[in-house]
């Protein structure tokens, strides 16, 4: 799933609670990174997050089903792209955009997250 399918559907729904729980569905579609592939550590996260490469293939690892849901829709915006493509995104405003509440510490995790892909 995409990007823009992703945002459809949540901007479709009204109650943080469903968006929520779409995100934590949205999660469980994450390609668990073949075997060789490398993977970083994300400082900066409350949960355990991975961000792995293999080109421009983004896989991904997270010990939350919430955070899991989160890491898919952040790859689904760079998945495929080169870092030059990446570092041109508006990644923040992206995410932003899908209107999720997910609090103060999540949300430091999700800068976390593309400040680490900016930076590739």
């Amino acid at each position: 799933m995409n990007y823009e399918q992703i945002k459809k559907i949540l901007d479709s729904l009204d109650d943080p609670v469903q968006k929520l729980e779409y995100v934590m569905e949205v999660g469980k579609s994450l390609p668990t990174p073949p075997a060789g592939v490398q993977c970083s550590e994300i400082v900066g996260c409350t949960s355990f997050v991975q961000i792995c490469r293999d080109g421009n293939k983004f896989y991904g690892t997270a010990d939350s089903e919430l955070v899991r849901g989160i890491l898919t829709i952040i790859l689904s915006i760079v998945d495929g792209k080169t870092s030059d493509e990446i570092r041109e995104l508006d990644l923040f405003t992206a995410f932003a955009d899908l209107k999720i509440n997910i609090g103060a510490a999540r949300l430091n995790g999700v800068n976390s997250m593309i400040r680490f892909l900016k930076n590739l």
